[in-house]
């Protein structure tokens, strides 16, 4: 695991929203990081769109 330095505004902007969706702060921004490669990966996608591959891709690697 490595250290990523970041603005003290976006660690408290991590921190609200983790305890929103109830994710440690280290989950939150993983999540972010993660869906913010896949929305540049994929220009042409919604948020949802991204999710819902995302839930397909899941269960096919658990079916």
């Amino acid at each position: 695991m490595g250290i990523v330095k970041i603005s003290d505004q976006l660690h408290d902007e991590i921190r609200h929203a983790s305890t929103v969706m109830v994710r440690s702060i280290n989950s939150q921004a993983e999540f972010w990081i993660k869906v913010g490669r896949l929305a540049e990966r994929n220009p042409n996608l919604t948020f949802a769109e991204i999710m819902e591959q995302e839930l397909l891709r899941q269960c096919d690697q658990q079916g």
